[in-house]
């Protein structure tokens, strides 16, 4: 009988990972409290504002639900051992979840609980997380705060918004099923400057300045966000990267258009509209130097010297223009643009 032949890839583990793929969420509506202690403003300005797209893999969107699978067990540990733990809001009967920034920031705490051994009658925010072995190992040897500074915000915000004054955390080694707890103290100077911190993100019209301007930077590197940063290239068209739209501080996580005069909801933000003009600090190309709000259009200056419009009588849509810098040599072309204006043409794409 002849042997099935080893696969280098499994046809079965592809459709896996491509499920999760499938099953992809869009971008949160709001800033995370888990990501508030990321050291990049910037970043998190992108973020908040849905102008890059990061695209996981289905492997790492499956690793990312480990932590969630994670949790059940852990929170079975601590009621094996008596503490008493709540891991939803008796209120709602969902996880706690909690707002600040006019709504625009917020997250959902893993549990309330009492009765841990180190301090029986305190009340303490309850926070789970996974490590592979080296990251496990950088916690045990700095502690929360040293190895994993978003955590350690993270659940300070937690704390200042429950109301409580310590948090327990919890860290399993995935390798090792290890357990490591840390409580820590809430730091109200610490939780207010972050509050204060994701508040200037939110606030903010334009993109807030980078941990560094070098795109070799270690941390730039690896961001998620560096093509746009340092090279201009990719930025999505949706209502959050529009020069029209803006986060309303006196409600729920409202935004609204000057240009439609209206709120819009999170399916409308996620579309964007044919009459959307990206915020100018999005096209790091080229430079404004005229705009008309009453017809609808902004006007840019290349490096050597071509003039061209984000929107009015033979301009270039949003779209057109997220193809970045690539485009810069083209959007003043008299030959293109007799090209648009007779024929309607749209860039779809700019040969390498």
């Amino acid at each position: 009988m002849a042997t099935i032949p080893a696969a280098v890839t499994s046809p079965t583990v592809d459709a896996i990972y491509r499920s999760y793929e499938a099953r992809r969420e869009p971008p949160r509506g709001h800033l995370g409290a888990s990501v508030i202690g990321r050291p990049c403003s910037r970043q998190l300005w992108f973020s908040f504002r849905w102008a890059y797209a990061e695209q996981h893999s289905g492997r790492l969107l499956r690793l990312f639900e480990r932590g969630q699978r994670e949790e059940p067990a852990l929170s079975a540990d601590l009621r094996a051992i008596g503490v008493q733990l709540h891991t939803v809001d008796p209120r709602t009967g969902r996880q706690f979840e909690f707002s600040a920034v006019g709504g625009h920031v917020g997250g959902s705490m893993d549990g309330a609980a009492l009765g841990f051994q180190e301090a029986p009658k305190a009340w303490h925010v309850v926070e789970y997380k996974t490590h592979g072995a080296k990251s496990y190992a950088t916690l045990t040897d700095k502690g929360v705060h040293g190895a994993k500074p978003e955590h350690y915000a993270q659940v300070q915000l937690y704390m200042k918004w429950s109301g409580m004054d310590r948090a327990m955390y919890l860290g399993v080694n995935k390798d090792t099923d290890d357990i490591y707890a840390e409580r820590i103290r809430f730091d109200k100077t610490e939780a207010e400057r972050l509050e204060a911190k994701a508040a200037r993100i939110v606030e903010s019209p334009t993109p807030l300045i980078g941990i560094s301007a070098d795109p070799a930077w270690y941390q730039c590197k690896i961001c998620p966000a560096a093509n746009l940063c340092h090279r201009g290239e990719g930025v999505q068209v949706n209502c959050r990267t529009c020069v029209h739209a803006t986060p309303e501080m006196d409600g729920n996580a409202r935004w609204s258009c000057a240009r439609h005069k209206r709120d819009l909801t999170l399916t409308e933000q996620r579309a964007g509209c044919a009459e959307h003009r990206l915020i100018p600090d999005l096209i790091t190309w080229a430079k404004v130097t005229d705009a008309n709000e009453a017809e609808n259009w902004i006007e840019y200056e290349t490096p050597d010297g071509g003039k061209f419009r984000n929107g009015g009588e033979l301009g270039w849509t949003s779209t057109e223009l997220a193809l970045g810098p690539k485009l810069a040599a083209l959007v003043s072309d008299p030959v293109l643009m007799a090209i648009k204006g007779t024929f309607g043409a749209q860039a779809v794409g700019v040969a390498a």
